[in-house]
């Protein structure tokens, strides 16, 4: 079969299966809860997919297709399931469907700006990139599930609210800034606010 199977890419097809699982409970829009808690689970596996790799010696074939199918499956945990989720929180007016179409539209583009200047960069050097340029679209792991947790506190008024929230991370997906790459500290302080976010999700909805 073609492409690469081992170990380096066991997380990120995890966090893309957890995505597709969310997308599809977005469809019926009875349990969006599920899709967001997806949501969750796949930023978890997008910490550690890049440090599980690094632990084994690849060829150049490999790390490009590291490269690759981890921006790919981003697209639909980070890009495509975040819509899905509005679209079925009832983002469903003409000017929401362009808010979505533009959600995705600058994830796809900061994930091939990326895919092209880390190519680039490895070519050079062989040391770990320092900086993001633009807003990493693995943000919206945190940020979409905890604004999510408040959904029955802004009522009617949720939708249009998500939709002004997306539209600027959209545009920072694709702002020129630097972000500091986080470190191992920061990471873990990361994973503790998602699991904070899990359980309060938990509370807020009375899961069981």
């Amino acid at each position: 079969m073609i492409g690469y199977y081992n170990y380096t890419v066991i997380l990120t097809y995890i966090g893309l299966a957890s995505a597709v699982t969310g997308i599809y409970f977005a469809m019926d829009g009875k349990h969006v809860i599920v899709s967001v808690i997806a949501l969750l689970i796949s930023g978890l596996c997008d910490m550690f997919d890049g440090k599980i790799a690094r632990t084994r010696e690849r060829t150049e074939s490999e790390k490009r297709f590291g490269i690759q199918i981890d921006s790919l499956c981003d697209l639909i945990c980070f890009g495509v399931l975040p819509g899905a989720i509005g679209y079925a929180v009832g983002m469903r007016q003409f000017y929401h469907i362009m808010i979505l179409i533009f959600f995705t539209l600058a994830a796809v583009i900061r994930l091939a700006y990326f895919n092209v200047s880390e190519e680039l960069r490895q070519t050079k050097s062989s040391d770990c990139r320092k900086t993001y340029e633009g807003l990493p679209v693995t943000s919206v792991a945190l940020i979409l599930p905890l604004f999510y947790s408040f959904r029955k506190d802004m009522g009617k008024m949720f939708p249009d609210l998500y939709a002004a929230l997306i539209l600027i991370i959209g545009i920072a997906f694709i702002t020129r800034f630097k972000v500091k790459k986080p470190k191992m500290r920061t990471m873990l302080i990361f994973i503790g606010i998602g699991v904070l976010e899990f359980i309060w999700l938990i509370y807020r909805y009375k899961i069981r």
